[in-house]
């Protein structure tokens, strides 16, 4: 699909020698017809929920495509469609998408309890909040969009969502399905790995962290001038930085990617196939608390030129597109593209 880590995945594909095709909603197929170096093909669609049509699918089917989920497939197309009417083979586990919503019986948090990873303190009600919390709530007419916000006690969560609600930054039913987490303090940073069925291992990828309006350069002003205005804030993703992690706390970044590789191949098989991300903040006690697991390409084009880690196991630099192209030539070349794809 045309959209969040398309390009990534397409730069990739095209570097171990493998076709693409891209598929665009009307109007926002101009960027892949430029870079057409990695589009091999662009199909124009009326509505990105047209790639669940017959006809398209069909052509998918014929021209042994296999699809490679994002945050957008899912967020356009849906769980229901990509679980149940979506009959292209795609890379990794569709049943595993859905985990990422925190409403969901079988979500994140309880994949990273089965692995023995922290995460954040829930608060099941906002009475309970007795310190700093952010509440990860969506954007009332942009669904996709975060309208987080940081409180510091129940009372402090009344005065805010009564704002956001009177501003219409935020629904009431966005309200109510909206995880409210300990606030962690600490550096973030974005874990990114790659579990191959093929070799049963787990490689780390390499580390980025994201840019977001209007967070970043609000936080960077000095205090008083921050006093002075009245700005709503969001977290809005609109880029990506590299990072890289002191060697002495690599030992613990391999072991939560493995930990969490190993749970989820336990308990949803056949487990996370190909990249997962968790999105992790350091506290001052080099402890790692995830607040957030992504279940797919994480979107992060920063690493295909800048992590030193894939050179440090590959002898070169690539991304996840790459990986991703990898893991499925080495698949069809043994014989177990099955293994791989569901």
């Amino acid at each position: 699909m045309g959209s969040h880590s398309a390009l990534e995945v397409m730069d990739g594909a095209v570097d171990e020698g493998l076709g693409t095709v891209v598929m665009c909603e009307r109007g926002r197929e101009g960027p892949y017809e430029r870079l057409s170096r990695i589009a091999g093909e662009v199909v124009v669609l009326d509505s990105f929920s047209d790639m669940a049509s017959p006809e398209v699918q069909e052509m998918l089917l014929r021209t042994c495509t296999i699809l490679v989920p994002h945050r957008s497939l899912a967020a356009y197309l849906g769980y229901d469609a990509i679980e149940e009417r979506l009959a292209v083979p795609m890379f990794g586990n569709r049943a595993l998408l859905r985990a990422e919503e925190r409403a969901e019986g079988r979500n994140q948090y309880g994949m990273l309890r089965s692995a023995g990873i922290r995460h954040p303190r829930l608060y099941s009600d906002p009475s309970e909040i007795d310190g700093p919390a952010i509440v990860k709530a969506m954007e009332r007419e942009r669904g996709l969009e975060r309208a987080f916000f940081v409180v510091t006690s129940a009372a402090d969560y009344e005065a805010k969502a009564a704002e956001r609600l009177e501003r219409g930054l935020v629904s009431e039913e966005g309200l109510r399905a909206a995880a409210i987490e300990e606030y962690a303090v600490g550096t973030y940073m974005n874990f990114n790995y790659f579990w191959s069925p093929v070799s049963d291992r787990v490689d780390f990828l390499g580390i980025e962290r994201r840019l977001q309006t209007n967070v970043d350069d609000y936080a960077s002003m000095p205090a008083r001038q921050q006093l002075d205005m009245d700005v709503q804030l969001q977290n809005i993703e609109v880029g990506h930085t590299p990072a890289s992690i002191r060697e002495s706390l690599l030992g613990k970044v391999f072991e939560m990617g493995d930990a969490f590789a190993g749970a989820a191949a336990r308990d949803s098989p056949p487990g996370v196939v190909g990249p997962f991300s968790l999105q992790s903040v350091i506290t001052r006690d080099l402890e790692v608390v995830v607040y957030d697991v992504s279940l797919r390409v994480p979107g992060n084009p920063i690493l295909a030129t800048t992590t030193p880690y894939t050179k440090y196991q590959y002898g070169r630099t690539f991304g996840v597109g790459a990986r991703i192209a990898m893991e499925v030539k080495r698949a069809a070349r043994e014989g177990r593209l099955a293994g791989v794809v569901t």
